[in-house]
């Protein structure tokens, strides 16, 4: 078994995005998809956001227009989650929570309209052209989302540093389940770390930090 909270292969430098899945207003707000663990997890992704905002890219989750619109069972899944839908919602639940939407730019948002970015999309055509070699992931949902950025990102052959007490899910027992499985059974493809190890190895320049 793999010792976690260590870096195996050395300090993230400039080769590293940092990668939060999913914080987005409708995830931290009363609906129906609202993730409890947001906000506890929230300030470690806002560390990690403010010590480097341009190297940070913000999935977002955008849902169907309205029920029944979608390709196969994702017609279904809206059907099912009507409530979810864009114009139930209203557009600006769509958009990053208030705390991280300010880094924007020079961060960066990449819409996505299934659990993966990297599913009918250039993202790692777009990274591996910028040299990017290293994934640093955060946000939610723990089991749903980051589980499909994770394993994308292993299979385009990516460094992944899953950052442990910056993910969070609606339901603790698939989201500690989950931890489980990241933490022990990915050992030679995914490093997980704290924010404060991450950080440590990770410094910013004076350059890269936005005031509070």
């Amino acid at each position: 078994m793999p010792k976690n909270d260590e870096l195996r292969y050395g300090a993230p430098g400039e080769t590293a995005v940092h990668l939060c899945v999913d914080m987005q207003r409708m995830f931290a707000e009363s609906t129906e998809w609202r993730m409890p663990r947001l906000e506890r997890v929230l300030p470690n992704i806002l560390s990690i956001t403010s010590t480097h905002p341009e190297k940070t890219i913000f999935t977002r989750f955008i849902p169907a227009r309205s029920s029944g619109q979608g390709v196969g069972m994702w017609r279904h899944y809206y059907e099912r989650w009507d409530s979810m839908t864009i114009d139930q919602l209203g557009p600006e639940m769509i958009g990053l929570v208030p705390d991280l939407a300010r880094y924007v730019p020079p961060a960066r948002t990449f819409d996505k309209h299934v659990y993966s970015p990297w599913t009918g999309t250039d993202l790692h055509q777009q990274l591996g052209g910028a040299g990017i070699d290293t994934v640093i992931i955060t946000g939610g949902e723990t089991d749903v989302c980051v589980l499909a950025t994770m394993l994308g990102a292993i299979d385009w052959g990516f460094r992944v540093i899953l950052v442990t007490d910056a993910l969070c899910s609606s339901a603790n027992e698939t989201h500690d389940a989950m931890m489980n499985v990241y933490m022990n059974r990915f050992g030679e493809q995914v490093e997980t770390v704290t924010t404060q190890t991450l950080l440590d190895n990770w410094p910013g320049g004076i350059g890269e930090r936005r005031a509070s």
